[in-house]
């Protein structure tokens, strides 16, 4: 392995300027920037509070920013939905069941218009969650504050633009890489010209952690993704040193609180490390600025009101690793979006961190601490082997390609759960002190129906008062600057913005030369079976099998199925990982699936059993679609069960209407395949 470090790489990193002396590592505010990347920290300025937020339609997204920003938030983070995430205005027919509902829905800039309607921008510093429809997003953004008579030049905030880990983990891309790094280095090139403020890129390993990344793999390709960006913006024409300063981090922060406070102290120190080879001048091109998210996958449905504990370590991590801004979950997150009262409380919790615990009193509450950089080294260290891993394989774009970061990812995840189902990693209350489950009151539920009825009103009465010809005309300079490459495409978005132009429409200008992604679906085997420390368990669920298979004549065969626009498959991943260990025959659809599609697929493979998810919440109105489609090809005899976030308040309205089995988060895995068993079994009873 290549090393950049002696055993203790926080003694061997100096300050970038060659005439000035070291810097001792004992002060933040000096490269590497492990204690911090700025001298006083929070003692001058405390990290922004944050909180990732959207719904529904813009209008009441507005309402509930305008609320939290009078209660004390200082930036907004803004939540978009899954088709707004894929480039499809609300009224395409791929996106029923999933209008506003894991955010909010933009088709056009008037509703970005709205969504910040009466809130600043010239001093609100905004963050937007986005990367496959990037461009038409950070355009209606645009438009929308000139048409607020803000100056873009006065523009704060971040645009995610993190496309690299969309192809690993959490997959709302649009186009191939090609594209998508093309887009990338437009958007760099424009902000350092117009939005000296403003974030171009924020580069995320909060998804990779949430898809199961160990802390070191988050480190490790983290890491590399920005290094690849940095590659792009000078490959674009710019010197690092325009655009690198404003590049942007985003981490997760799970539960472990010395670990996650050390791996934001490494990351820090691997950027400036890694960034050297670009011979940068300007210090801040080496400084890694972050923002963190408290853990969404830590949260549990089983006795809610641990989250509020867990939320509050999470964020203490991210504190006293340093972090520049925060969000906060809320306790119910686990099964629906955050209601007004959760969200509170998860922004309250950082209130009291900045004004009750002293932590702002102290630049570093945690320098010196043995076990803080005995940790921060170990966690380089083993960054560092997969990272000398991707660079043997020509970088992260080429180790992309070969499928590399997204096996080890899952590899991570499989084995976690496994640890978690044997009782080896203890979540309290799911498979230790489990109390009897209530179901809370007062969640959160989205009508997606209604929102995508008044969406799709909302477009049809722009469409009818805007210039077609010119919209046509800046949609063509579009598709002409992505298949030649002249021109700058949020530029020429930013035009067609300005006309009403449409996501959608947009979306498909640049899609008509660079088409949509399809990823190769492949699955881990043998490493839940592996890692499960109960093996009489796991012999158990395999003989159920082999009964079956004895009775039956084949073994049960199930279709694990992602319908709608939803990417997050995590959870699907590690189930089909795990049921194949069992020993089911298993088949994983390709992602953004109709239920039309899942149903022709389900009937072609003969399966017994289809396991359809939908993380966006989409099931009341995904089942029964589903359950027609097996109607018309005369299979309504096939089991159906549900997986992912579901109410148990919707339990009965998908049980009456077709479901089998539903399972929800913290289900023990062993648990559901002997169940899923159970009910083929006596289907076949009651079939002979």
């Amino acid at each position: 392995m290549r090393v950049l470090f002696d055993q203790n790489p926080l003694q061997n990193i100096t300050n970038i300027d060659s005439d000035e002396r070291a810097i001792p590592l004992t002060y933040p505010g000096f490269v590497p920037y492990v204690r911090g990347p700025y001298p006083l920290m929070y003692a001058t300025q405390p990290w922004t509070i944050r909180q990732y937020a959207g719904f529904s339609t813009a209008k009441e997204s507005n309402e509930f920013y305008k609320q939290n920003l009078a209660k004390g938030q200082k930036g907004l983070s803004v939540a978009f939905d899954l088709p707004t995430h894929r480039g499809y205005d609300s009224d395409h027919d791929r996106v029923v069941g999933d209008v506003g509902k894991a955010g909010v829905a933009i088709d056009t800039v008037e509703d970005m218009k709205v969504l910040f309607d009466e809130i600043p921008l010239e001093k609100i510093s905004v963050s937007m969650t986005m990367n496959g429809a990037v461009i038409p997003i950070l355009a209606f953004f645009i438009v929308a504050a000139e048409e607020q008579g803000v100056s873009q030049n006065t523009l704060t905030g971040t645009i995610q633009n993190d496309i690299l880990k969309e192809y690993m983990v959490r997959n709302t891309y649009i186009y191939k890489p090609e594209m998508s790094m093309r887009i990338i280095g437009d958007i760099f090139a424009y902000c350092a010209e117009n939005l000296p403020k403003f974030n171009p890129i924020s580069i995320s390993g909060y998804h990779m952690q949430e898809a199961g990344a160990s802390p070191e793999l988050e480190l490790a390709y983290t890491i590399l993704n920005g290094i690849e960006y940095v590659k792009t913006g000078i490959n674009a024409g710019l010197k690092v040193d325009h655009f690198a300063p404003r590049l942007s981090f985003f981490w997760g922060i799970g539960m472990d609180l010395v670990i996650e406070a050390a791996k934001l102290r490494a990351g820090r120190l691997l950027w400036a490390q890694m960034m050297k080879q670009f011979e940068p001048t300007n210090k801040k091109s080496l400084m890694l600025r972050a923002h963190c998210q408290t853990s969404g996958w830590s949260l549990t449905k089983q006795d809610p009101m641990n989250n509020v504990a867990r939320t509050t370590i999470e964020a203490l991590a991210a504190v006293l690793g340093q972090t520049q801004s925060l969000h906060t979950n809320a306790l119910d997150e686990a099964i629906a979006l955050p209601t007004p009262e959760t969200a509170a409380v998860a922004r309250n919790t950082q209130l009291i961190l900045q004004h009750e615990c002293g932590l702002t009193n102290v630049v570093d509450p945690l320098g010196g601490s043995y076990l803080l950089e005995e940790k921060t080294n170990e966690l380089v260290q083993k960054a560092l082997e997969y990272i000398d891993e991707i660079e043997q394989l020509g970088g992260m774009l080429k180790a992309i390609e070969k499928g590399i970061p997204k096996m080890r990812i899952e590899e991570s995840a499989i084995a976690k759960q496994a640890k978690i189902d044997s009782g080896e990693d203890v979540i309290v209350g799911v498979n230790k002190f489990q109390i009897v489950e209530e179901e809370m009151d007062n969640l959160l539920s989205i009508d997606a129906n209604e929102v995508r009825e008044e969406q799709v009103n909302q477009l049809i009465q722009i469409k009818q008062n805007r210039d077609d010809s010119i919209v046509a005309g800046k949609l063509e300079e579009i598709t002409f600057s992505a298949q030649t490459g002249k021109g700058n495409l949020l530029e020429l978005a930013i035009e067609a913005a300005r006309a009403r132009a449409t996501l959608g429409e947009i979306t498909s200008a640049i899609e008509k030369v660079a088409p949509r992604h399809s990823a190769q679906v492949n699955t881990v085997s043998g490493v839940y079976s592996t890692v499960h420390n109960n093996e009489n368990e796991i012999n158990r669920i395999q003989q159920l099998v082999t009964d079956f298979s004895n009775q039956e004549g084949r073994r049960p065969r199930i279709y694990i199925a992602k319908i709608g626009q939803d990417g997050h498959d995590r959870g699907a991943k590690v189930v089909a990982s795990a049921y194949a260990d069992f020993g089911f025959d298993v088949d994983v659809s390709p992602l953004f699936q109709t239920p039309a599609e899942v149903a022709r697929a389900a009937v072609q493979f003969d399966v017994h059993c289809v396991a359809m998810s939908s993380l966006a919440g989409g099931h009341k109105e995904l089942l029964p679609i589903l359950r027609e489609e097996l109607k018309k090809l005369d299979r309504e005899d096939m089991v159906i069960i549900i997986g992912g976030v579901v109410p148990e308040r919707d339990y009965e309205f998908l049980l009456s209407n077709g479901a089998s089995a539903i399972f929800g988060p913290g289900t023990i895995l062993t648990e559901a395949a002997e169940e899923i068993i159970t009910i083929l079994s006596n289907q076949n009873e009651s079939n002979e």
